[in-house]
C-alpha cells in the first residue's frame, strides 16, 4: 500500500490476528473433565478473547480469523459484533468448522483443555486474506504465537506485520505457546504449557525483531528465550529486539522491560497486583492483554498500564469462562477505586452486579410491549362469555401477529408471554426478535408463588437467552413486617435463578393503594427491595404522580445507576386515562417504555372468545388499541428524548 493513501489518523486502536474458536466450558467444579455434565458456549481463542476485552474497555477493535459456515461460526460473529469488535475479514470459510476447545476446571489449579482445531477455520488464513487497507486503519496490530505454527498462517501474520511496520504502525506479539498446537504433544495435552523445543525458539527469535511490544508468561518467555532461567530467556529476548517486554508473572501481577533486563524482576516496571481468589486462569492471559492495550494505546505510562492489565486478569480468574469473564471500562474503573472487597470476587455482590449489567447481551430501544401473558384474566373472560379456554392459545397467537406486523423505527416491539397458553408464540417471538418477558409466578397467589415449579433453577436453564424473567409481586412497604420478609426471601430466589441462568429480571410491583398511601409510597418499596441487594434489570410499576415517579427515580438512582428502567403497566385502565398515564411517564427519563395488557386486548378477548368478532376484526382492535399507546408515548418521548 503506497505510503501516501495511509489515513492519516487511524480508524481502530488495534486489530488482533489468529485463532477463533467457540470455548464449551464445563459447569460443574471439581470433576475431572471426563465427568462433566454439561457446558456452557462462549467465545474463544486467544485473538478473539483479546479482541473481546480490549472492545469492551472502549478500545475500537478489527479481528481478522476464520470461521465456519455454520451454527457456531455464526455464534462466533454475532457475539463479536455484539461485542462491537470489526468483524470485516473474519473470514467465514465453506469449506472448514469452528474450530473448539473444551475445558474444565478442575480444582483450584488443574484445568483441562483439549483444542478441536483439525483443519479448522481459523487455520485455514492465507496471505490473501491479509488486506493491507485494513491494516493500516488500526494504531497497532496483535499477532499471536501460534498463529506462525503453520506455513500459511506464518505467512499471512509476516504479512500482517510487514504492511503495518512499512506503514509506522505498531507490532505486539503475545507468544501465546501452545505446545500440542505446534504438534510437540498430543491433542489431549492442550493444558500442557511448555516442552522444550529448539526449532520453535529459532522460529519465534525470528519474529522478535519485528515487534515494538513481546508480552507472555514465565513458559512462553522460557520458549521464545531458548532457556528456563526466566532472567537468561529475557536477556535472550532482548539480544533479539529492542522491544518493550511485558512479563506476566500470574498473582503477582507483571513486570516491563523497556531497555536493558536487569538482574531481578523486581527491577522491573511494575505496580501491585489484586489479591483475589483464583477460580479459573484459563484465558486470563488475554484479558490481561486487554487491559494492557487499554493503557499503551492511549499513550499512558507504563506502571499504569501494568494496574489496568493487572485489574483485569484478575477480574479474569475470578470468573467462569474466557470472554465472558473480561470488564467493561465502567466496571474496571470501579474495581480500581474500590479495591478487592472481597477476594472471592464472584462472591462481591455489587462487582459482580457491575458486571453483569454492563455486559448485557441485547441493547434495546424504547419498550413498546403488549401484555399478554395473562392466565386466569382469560380465563375468567372465556368462562364468562361461555367461550373455551381451549382457544386462549390461538387468540395469544392474534396478538402475537399484531405486534409482528406493526413495525415502529421509533421503539422496540415487546411483549409478555406466558408458557401455559403461549409456548409455541414464545418461540416465534424470540425468533422474531421482539423483546420478550416471561412470568414465573403463580397467578392470584399470595404470597408469592411459582408456576414453573419449586425448582426455579431448573426451569430457567431452558429458556431462551432473550427471554426475560417477568415476576409479579404484591408488594407494599407498610405491611406486616413477617410478610414483607417473606416476600423478600422469594424475590431472592428469583433474583439467583433469574443471574445463574444468565437472564434478565423484570420486577412487576403493585399494591392495593390505601388512603393513606403517599406519593413516595412505590418509591419505598422499591427501596425495600434494593435494600436486599434485589437488583432487578427492569421494573414495571402503575402509574405515578410527578411526585411519585421522581421519587422512584431517586431510589433507583441511587441503588443501581446501570437499572435498565420502569415499564409502565395499564391495570386495566380506560384509553382515555391511559394514554394520559403514558405521556407522563413519557416525560420521566427513568421509564423507558410500556407493557400494557387489558387496555389493549381486553374488549377484543371477549367479543372473539363469544364468537362475536373474527380474527381480523379482533387484530384490528388491538392494532388500534396498540398504535395509540405507541402515539401517546413517542409524542412526548421524542422530544423529550432529543433534549
Amino acid at each position: 500500500m503506497p505510503a501516501e493513501t495511509v489515513p492519516a489518523t487511524p480508524t481502530l486502536d488495534v486489530i488482533t490476528i489468529g485463532r477463533s474458536c467457540v470455548d464449551l466450558y464445563a459447569d460443574q467444579v471439581g470433576c475431572r473433565l471426563e465427568d462433566a455434565l454439561s457446558f456452557s458456549k462462549y467465545i474463544g481463542g486467544c485473538p478473539t478473547n483479546i479482541a473481546t476485552g480490549a472492545a469492551r474497555l472502549g478500545l475500537k477493535v478489527g479481528l481478522i480469523s476464520g470461521v465456519g459456515d455454520e451454527q457456531f461460526g455464526r455464534f462466533v460473529r454475532e457475539t463479536l459484533d455484539r461485542e462491537g469488535v470489526d468483524t470485516r475479514f473474519l473470514k467465514t470459510d465453506p469449506h472448514r468448522l469452528t474450530a473448539l476447545a473444551i475445558l474444565g476446571l478442575e480444582d483450584r489449579t488443574s484445568f483441562p483443555l483439549l483444542f478441536v482445531r483439525t483443519d479448522c477455520a481459523d487455520a485455514g488464513l492465507e496471505e490473501a486474506d491479509i488486506d493491507p487497507a485494513f491494516i493500516t486503519s488500526a494504531k497497532a496490530i496483535v499477532v499471536t504465537g501460534t498463529h506462525f505454527s503453520k506455513a500459511n498462517l506464518d505467512a499471512a501474520s509476516r504479512k500482517a506485520i510487514r504492511i503495518a511496520r512499512k506503514n509506522g504502525r505498531k507490532v505486539i506479539l503475545d507468544i501465546d505457546y501452545r505446545p500440542s498446537l505446534w504438534g510437540l504433544l498430543g491433542m489431549g495435552k492442550g493444558h500442557d504449557r511448555f516442552v522444550r523445543s529448539d526449532s520453535i525458539t529459532a522460529h519465534l527469535q525470528s519474529i522478535l525483531p519485528l515487534c515494538d511490544v513481546v508480552v507472555g508468561t514465565d513458559e512462553e518467555v522460557h520458549i521464545a528465550g531458548g532457556d528456563t532461567d526466566t532472567i537468561a530467556a529475557l536477556k535472550a529476548i532482548r539480544r533479539h529486539t529492542d522491544a518493550l517486554i511485558v512479563f506476566k508473572a500470574g498473582p503477582k501481577g507483571c513486570v516491563m522491560f523497556p531497555g536493558a533486563i536487569p538482574e531481578t524482576l523486581d527491577e522491573g516496571v511494575s505496580s501491585e497486583g489484586f489479591p483475589v481468589e483464583v477460580f479459573n486462569v484459563l484465558g486470563a492471559g488475554d484479558g490481561f492483554m486487554a487491559g494492557f492495550l487499554r493503557g499503551y494505546l492511549r499513550d499512558l505510562p507504563l506502571q499504569e498500564c501494568c494496574r489496568f492489565a493487572n485489574a483485569c486478569g484478575a477480574l479474569a480468574v475470578s470468573r467462569h469462562g474466557c470472554a465472558p469473564a473480561y470488564p467493561t471500562w465502567s466496571e474496571l474503573e470501579i474495581f480500581l477505586k474500590r479495591g478487592v472487597v472481597n477476594p472471592r470476587v464472584r462472591d462481591d455482590t455489587w462487582m459482580e452486579h457491575v458486571h453483569w449489567a454492563t455486559t448485557r447481551r441485547y441493547q434495546w430501544k424504547d419498550i413498546a410491549a403488549l401484555a399478554i401473558d395473562h392466565r386466569i384474566q382469560l380465563e375468567a373472560i372465556a368462562d364468562a362469555v361461555g367461550g373455551d379456554r381451549a382457544r386462549i392459545a390461538a387468540f395469544k397467537r392474534l396478538a402475537f401477529e399484531v405486534v409482528a406486523e406493526t413495525p415502529d423505527p421509533a421503539v422496540s416491539p415487546g411483549m409478555l408471554l406466558d408458557e401455559r397458553y403461549a409456548e409455541s408464540t414464545l418461540f416465534e417471538a424470540s425468533r422474531a426478535g421482539i423483546w420478550i418477558g416471561r412470568p414465573v409466578e403463580a397467578p392470584g397467589v399470595d404470597p408469592l408463588d411459582f408456576e414453573v415449579g419449586d425448582s426455579l433453577g431448573v426451569a430457567l436453564r431452558e429458556w431462551p437467552d432473550d427471554h426475560v424473567v417477568k415476576c409479579l409481586v404484591r408488594y407494599h412497604p407498610d405491611a406486616p413486617e413477617r410478610h414483607r420478609a417473606e416476600l423478600i426471601k422469594r424475590l431472592r430466589r428469583v433474583l439467583m435463578a433469574a443471574r445463574g441462568n444468565r437472564k434478565e429480571l423484570l420486577l412487576e410491583v403493585v399494591h392495593d393503594a390505601g388512603e393513606a398511601d403517599a406519593p413516595d409510597t412505590m418509591a419505598r418499596a422499591l427501596q425495600d427491595i434494593y435494600a436486599a441487594e434485589i437488583r432487578p434489570d427492569w421494573w414495571k410499576l402503575p402509574d405515578q404522580t410527578m411526585e411519585g415517579w421522581q421519587a422512584i427515580a431517586t431510589v433507583i438512582e441511587t441503588h443501581d445507576p446501570f437499572c435498565r428502567g420502569v415499564l409502565l403497566l395499564g391495570l386495566d385502565t380506560p384509553m382515555e386515562v391511559l394514554e394520559a398515564n403514558i405521556a407522563r411517564a413519557a416525560a420521566q427519563p427513568i421509564c423507558k417504555g410500556f407493557a400494557i395488557g387489558r387496555s389493549i386486548f381486553g374488549a377484543a378477548a371477549k367479543a372473539w372468545l363469544a364468537g362475536e368478532i373474527d380474527d381480523a376484526m379482533a387484530k384490528a382492535m388491538m392494532a388500534d388499541r396498540y398504535a395509540r399507546c405507541r402515539a401517546a408515548w413517542t409524542a412526548v418521548r421524542s422530544p423529550h428524548a432529543a433534549a
